[in-house]
């Protein structure tokens, strides 16, 4: 089968092979299939004829063969080669990497789920892309990693952006039926496919799902379980926590004991995490398995380690925030020319990192400037709020800042009192305004202290109203002295009963029982 020069031929098919071998070639002359005629049996087949000359260039055209395989020397894409296995872990890889790029277009969990749902036949493009872009590590036999796959997949999305705009959900979801700039006239072939591969599509992306669930499923006697899975639970894992974490990432049930799993294990351990720890962290962060260890996961917390992190916390760090392995550089960088933007010095990023290593998770342009700039029209020094509280530039700022604000103001505390209340403490606006401010507002006023109290002592919201407030002012009322708040809350136990005992003895009163 070929095309004609001056057309082009998208062709989808989802096939059942025999013995034989078939190549797909796509070259400047269209799409050619080389192999017995019997070797295809097709479930459904796709044409869309474009009336336009065929363009190379156009990425996602001419680098979009929609089959499983192996690049070969030539430059076509062979069915042989790859193991199955392999192909559908890519797939989930490829999946988790447009979610998260679908999101951070403005999609919500619920719309990015429902997309990828739908966005089976862009999927088997995306793993193409692979192949196409790593031919040599397939010749070689060479996995990719998680980074790998993701650097390789994001430059091309971006690209897709860039050219189809808000269409971008609608190109995912009708692929290979996409949509273009140019005024080109399209013949269906095959109008009434598309709902039924839709359909198909939902139920390829639940059978896949299921039947990594099966890998590891409960009723799969143990020592028929894979390898990695055996290995994990003999390190401690629960099997209900290995099917959640493939429930949300298949790709986990496919990861190889000795490739991937055991060497990052052995890692964790080595860097001084305890045992017990591990599950933890491979549950909140299961692609870290997926890293090369010595091309990707050292190198990058080698370079964290230039942005001054400290390398005797990783341990620490690491059980903090799992995923700060998994990001590129680029990524880092962003977060870290921030930070320096903002009057950082490298000693402050650096204590940063290890404190907060999360910060890194906000996005620079939806969450850490304009929380920024939020603090500078209120006159608050960004730097002390970055240093002290950097989890702050994670909250909403309507939701979450804006509200806050409005209280202290409303209260009767200037724009000047809420400036010195925030550069004492800088974790002030992370609490809850309705489950921790405001009750712990109302005890203050039945307690006799003026409001300026807490301009000068704001430490006070961080403190438990039932286990210290309420028992500790209870306990001065007892005394019949006057303490400072700072005094009240911030002394430990015996040191407040040596203040009150003194200050008693000063005036000559006597402790006063209920």
């Amino acid at each position: 089968m070929a095309t004609s020069p001056g057309s082009m031929v998208v062709v989808a098919c989802r096939a059942v092979l025999s013995n034989n071998h078939m190549t797909v070639l796509v070259t400047r002359h269209g799409v050619q299939l080389h192999g017995p005629p019997a070797v295809c049996v097709a479930s459904n087949i796709f044409a869309l004829r474009i009336s336009a000359a065929f363009k190379p260039s156009r990425r996602h055209y001419t680098t979009a063969p929609l089959v499983e395989g192996a690049m070969r020397t030539d430059g076509a894409v062979s069915l042989r080669g790859v193991s199955l296995t392999l192909v559908a872990a890519e797939k989930e890889e490829a999946k988790a990497v447009l979610t998260l790029f679908l999101k951070k277009q403005g999609l919500g969990s619920a719309a990015a789920s429902r997309t990828i749902n739908k966005s089976d036949l862009f999927i088997d493009h995306l793993v193409s892309q692979l192949h196409s872009i790593h031919k040599s590590r397939y010749l070689v036999g060479r996995e990719l990693s998680t980074l790998e796959i993701r650097d390789a997949l994001i430059p091309y999305l971006e690209n897709l952006q860039q050219e189809h705009g808000s269409n971008l959900v609608d190109v995912v979801e009708n692929f290979p039926n996409t949509p273009v700039k140019e005024k080109v006239t399209a013949e269906v072939v095959s109008p009434n496919v598309t709902l039924e591969s839709k359909k198909m599509s939902d139920e390829t992306v639940k059978s896949r799902k299921l039947k990594a669930m099966a890998r590891v499923s409960g009723s799969v006697p143990t020592e028929k379980l894979p390898q990695h899975v055996i290995y994990l639970i003999e390190l401690g894992m629960d099997l209900e926590d290995i099917q959640q974490v493939t429930r949300k990432f298949p790709a986990f049930a496919y990861y190889s004991l000795d490739g991937k799993v055991r060497p990052v294990v052995e890692f964790l351990l080595e860097l001084g995490i305890p045992k017990s720890e591990i599950p933890i962290i491979l549950r909140k962060r299961p692609q870290l398995c997926g890293i090369s260890l010595y091309e990707n996961l050292i190198p990058t917390m080698k370079f964290l380690e230039s942005l001054g992190l400290d390398k005797k916390k990783w341990a620490k760090v690491i059980y903090r925030f799992p995923p700060l392995l998994t990001y590129s550089r680029q990524k880092l960088m962003s977060t870290v020319d921030f930070l320096y933007e903002m009057g950082l010095t490298a000693q402050d990023v650096g204590k940063i990192l290890t404190r907060c290593p999360n910060i890194i998770s906000y996005s620079v342009e939806e969450n850490l400037r304009p929380t920024a700039e939020y603090f500078s029209l209120l006159g608050i020094n960004v730097a002390v709020v970055l240093q002290r509280s950097p989890q702050t530039f994670g909250l909403s700022i309507e939701g979450n800042l804006k509200p806050i604000t409005a209280f202290f103001l409303d209260k009767g505390y200037s724009l000047e009192d809420l400036r010195t209340m925030i550069q004492r403490y800088g974790t002030l606006y992370t609490f809850s305004l309705v489950g921790n401010m405001i009750p712990k507002w109302n005890f203050f006023l039945t307690m006799d202290y003026p409001q300026s109290e807490l301009v000068k002592f704001p430490q006070f919201f961080g403190y438990s109203l039932e286990e210290r407030i309420k028992p500790r002012y209870a306990l001065v009322r007892q005394y019949g002295v006057k303490l400072l708040l700072n005094q009240v809350l911030s002394l430990s136990s015996d040191d407040l009963e040596k203040v009150l005992k003194r200050k008693l003895k000063r005036y000559g009163g006597q402790v006063l029982t209920e």
